[in-house]
């Protein structure tokens, strides 16, 4: 019996090295799990649905992770969430259930190794932030200094009242000395001229009188003068008559700061991705804000200038619902504005002509704010007509006039719809 226990000691300390040893080299490997790595997948891969400390289209992950002490599960939930929720798990059907049943992207690539990188940066990320709004907060807590208020109003005004009553008795006291002085004269038997000598500023002054007076008296000079008011009057009013309407260099402060040389220029999207109607319709179009929102429902959702996109939609980023009750439309500034008397097409020199944007707005690509680039008149036209090649090699439209030119040398009949006058444009512009 003794030989048993001494057996089943042994046998017994054994298994409690290797599962000691065992949890040891588990939790020592989520322990060095490396939250650079982490941070380097996060961002090519989770950014578009997840911010650590904000509810975008997923959960806020610093909390959620930071209440979740099960690593095997997060780790599975990230490599693959639809299996979890296939299999009826509680808390994937619950977050699943959380969020409307939106499906979550499948990381099967990722290893375990990888997926503890990801919570290893979430948990120090959100660490991070708790540490360093808790220090904000204590600064502006007990801490915090008093803050300075400066000098009362009343101390301010009674320092100018003093000012002021100091200016007033020096004024009596000379006048009082010049009274006392003019007495003192008088009481030795000097005779006061009341009548002083000119100054040397009033001297100046009768000499410029007299020079006027002179001026005006030489016709030729006057003569001279009114031909040359004349001149430069007639020349002003022309030049302001000529260039009535013209608004080249005019750039509004629009209400919301959207930069076209970040978006065109940095990150290269085409002008039509926003400007839709130039390929296709006579107007460029003011871009909609739900295409804004293709990007800014996840990017620099935290700037101030983005929140204004979200308050003319309606839109609560904390929910990610619209309500069309709290919008608000921006009432953006027109730039480019050409008279009603004149017709441009942007589909006609964009999609038939091949124009870019550039050769009428200028290098847009470069513009933090825009302005209008070209004088958009007349004969800024009509020299853009005389120097531009017509390019009609592999163009449609070039095409169906040159079968139309082909019919009427054959004598066919050419009606007006085959030149395109059941064109909608042609009529409702």
């Amino acid at each position: 019996m003794r030989n048993f226990s001494l057996i089943f000691k042994q046998f017994s300390r054994s298994v409690l090295i290797i599962a000691g040893l065992a949890f040891w080299g588990f939790s020592n490997a989520y322990a060095q799990a490396d939250a650079a790595k982490g941070e380097a997948i996060f961002k090519s891969k989770c950014t578009a649905c997840h911010k650590i400390d904000q509810q975008v289209v997923g959960p806020a992950l610093g909390p959620q992770i930071t209440s979740e002490t099960d690593d095997q599960y997060l780790i599975k939930w990230i490599q693959n969430n639809q299996a979890l929720i296939a299999a009826k798990n509680p808390k994937a059907l619950k977050i699943y259930n959380e969020f409307n049943q939106s499906n979550m992207t499948v990381f099967t690539e990722l290893s375990d190794a990888d997926a503890a990188n990801v919570i290893a940066y979430a948990r120090t990320e959100w660490k991070t932030m708790q540490d360093e709004k808790a220090k904000g907060g204590g600064a502006a807590g007990a801490n915090a200094a008093p803050a300075e208020t400066g000098p009362s109003s009343m101390v301010i005004w009674g320092l100018v009242a003093v000012i002021v009553i100091a200016f007033i008795v020096i004024l009596v006291l000379n006048r009082v000395v010049a009274t006392l002085e003019r007495l003192l004269l008088k009481g030795k038997g000097v005779v006061i001229d009341e009548e002083a000598e000119p100054t040397a500023e009033q001297v100046a002054e009768a000499k410029k009188k007299d020079l006027i007076k002179r001026i005006l008296k030489n016709k030729k000079l006057v003569f001279f003068i009114i031909l040359c008011g004349t001149l430069a009057m007639g020349s002003w009013g022309w030049v302001t008559l000529w260039n009535t309407n013209v608004h080249t260099g005019y750039q509004p402060v629009q209400p919301i700061k959207y930069s076209h040389e970040l978006h065109a220029g940095t990150m290269k999207i085409d002008c039509q991705y926003c400007h839709t109607g130039a390929y296709k319709s006579k107007n460029a179009s003011i871009p909609s804000l739900n295409v804004c929102m293709n990007c800014h429902k996840v990017v620099k959702t935290e700037s101030a200038e983005i929140h204004k996109i979200y308050d003319a939609l309606g839109y609560d980023p904390k929910t990610q619902k619209y309500d069309s009750t709290q919008a608000k439309p921006i009432q953006w500034i027109r730039v480019h504005n050409l008279p009603d008397l004149a017709y441009f097409n942007h589909s006609q020199h964009v999609k038939v002509g091949g124009i870019k944007c550039q050769t009428c707005h200028g290098p847009i690509e470069t513009m933090k704010e825009v302005r209008q680039y070209s004088p958009l008149t007349m004969k800024w036209c009509i020299q853009c007509h005389k120097r531009t090649e017509v390019n009609s090699k592999g163009n449609a439209y070039y095409d169906s006039i040159l079968a139309a030119h082909d019919k009427i040398k054959k004598g066919e009949k050419v009606t007006a719809a085959v030149l395109g006058g059941i064109e909608c444009g042609k009529c409702h512009y």
